[in-house]
């Protein structure tokens, strides 16, 4: 999974805190934890393209939370940012060179590969999990871990 995708959840959160009322422009929102603008912009149009920002042009425009946090997986975010791909995905190295097994008998197919089964199941439980927990969780959490966190950021976003 990319960096792009810890930008685009620690965004949210940062628009969440900016208020309602406030866009945000990615390259303040980079600013804030020294990020590349370019590439941060290229997760938040991801984000907007899904329908969890939304961005307005112009020298007030920028970014703004789509719909309230708690109606955001972090499976969407994942998925705005990575795409719907797996991410496992099996090349069937079984059937190649000196170790590749036996040819099925009577050309019926092989049975599945062990591997892939695993990785597939997994991918599952672990898409699952993030399809459970919303942002606003991760904002209460984050809250508690820094009370001070949305005070500082709204303050240094009136300051510039």
């Amino acid at each position: 999974m990319s960096e792009g995708v810890e930008w685009a959840l620690h965004s949210c959160v940062n628009l969440a805190w900016s208020g309602p009322d406030r866009a945000v422009s990615a390259a303040r929102l980079a600013a804030w934890h020294d990020l590349p603008a370019a590439y941060l912009n290229k997760q938040l149009q991801a984000l907007a393209r899904a329908g969890i920002l939304t961005s307005s042009p112009g020298p007030r425009g920028g970014f703004r939370l789509a719909r309230p946090l708690a109606a955001v997986s972090l499976m969407d975010v994942v998925a705005a940012v990575e795409g719907p791909e797996e991410a496992f995905r099996c090349a069937e190295i079984r059937r190649q060179g000196p170790g590749a097994g036996e040819p099925a008998p009577d050309g019926a197919d092989a049975a599945d590969c062990a591997i892939a089964h695993a990785m597939t199941r997994a991918e599952l439980a672990w898409r699952k999990a993030l399809a459970a927990q919303n942002l606003d969780e991760i904002r209460q959490q984050a809250e508690r871990q820094a009370p001070e966190a949305p005070r500082r950021l709204r303050a240094w976003l009136a300051a510039q």
